[in-house]
């Protein structure tokens, strides 16, 4: 089934684990993204946020309810999905090249080419790396590298295969508060030269800010959007302007809407 309009779908989506008594994660789930924007995702916590990434990214089947990614219906894993998550989960045996490099082994679309042209798709990483200020260090291993530095790696890899739609699952909420936003930073920077579209899961208000074009609200467990907030701030976003007055009045208004979704209000009571 083919369907062009945004770039990602999700239509009156529930999940639910254990079978028909288990648990209830989604529920009347619906969003939509449009292609190249930059989306956060925000909610108490266990409302099913993650549960949506792999929804969309198809690692797992919805129960009830359709979704669609580049106007197809997604029926298992997603090709042109790059994904990071919160643990960066290098392989500790390969280097820093070679973890980036990683999934042009997997993508149907770069593994026949990858021997023929391992030196072009060399060379690509390495400019990844240095996008994210880790040229250099190609040859270094995980365990020689900081956490911060294992993440810049990560990110490295979830844009090697040039996805059109970037999942980020809490991507620096491990990581020193100083190394968190130098990485806002740079997401920012790759974002801007590249526009993928992102959806971005965090329970930081100030990331979901500072990097997003709108910021959707989920409820309490099982989980819907029960509201959204645009952010018009100019690009690109300095890192001070986090303390202004007018940021801290959105991270504000986001911080009460998400109060009220744990205590079971509408947004709208």
């Amino acid at each position: 089934m083919t369907r062009l309009r945004n770039f990602v779908e999700i239509a009156d989506v529930a999940m639910r684990y254990g079978g028909a008594e288990g648990t209830l994660a989604l529920q009347r789930c619906t969003l939509s993204v449009r292609e190249g924007e930059f989306v956060a995702v925000v909610g108490p916590s266990g409302c099913g946020k993650s549960t949506l990434m792999r929804l969309v990214s198809g690692l797992w089947p919805a129960s009830e309810g359709q979704v669609w990614v580049a106007g197809r219906e997604v029926s298992g894993p997603v090709p042109l999905v790059g994904m990071a998550f919160q643990n960066p989960t290098l392989l500790p045996w390969r280097s820093v090249l070679d973890n980036v490099m990683l999934p042009l082994e997997v993508v149907p679309a770069h593994r026949s080419r990858l021997r023929a042209e391992r030196a072009a798709y060399a060379a690509k990483a390495e400019a990844l790396l240095k996008l994210v200020g880790l040229e250099g260090f190609g040859q270094r291993h995980p365990h020689q590298l900081s956490g911060g530095m294992q993440q810049r790696t990560s990110l490295c890899r979830a844009l090697i295969h040039e996805p059109p739609l970037l999942m980020l699952d809490e991507p620096f909420s491990a990581l020193d508060v100083f190394t968190r936003e130098d990485l806002w930073a740079v997401l920012q920077d790759v974002w801007l030269e590249r526009k993928p579209t992102v959806i971005l899961v965090t329970h930081d208000l100030r990331e979901a800010v500072y990097l997003a074009d709108r910021v959707l609200v989920m409820s309490a467990r099982p989980g819907r959007i029960i509201a959204e907030r645009r952010v018009e701030f100019p690009r690109p976003r300095r890192l001070e302007d986090t303390y202004d007055t007018e940021f801290n009045a959105v991270v504000a208004e986001l911080r009460a809407l998400i109060a009220r979704a744990r205590a079971g209000e509408a947004p709208d009571a």
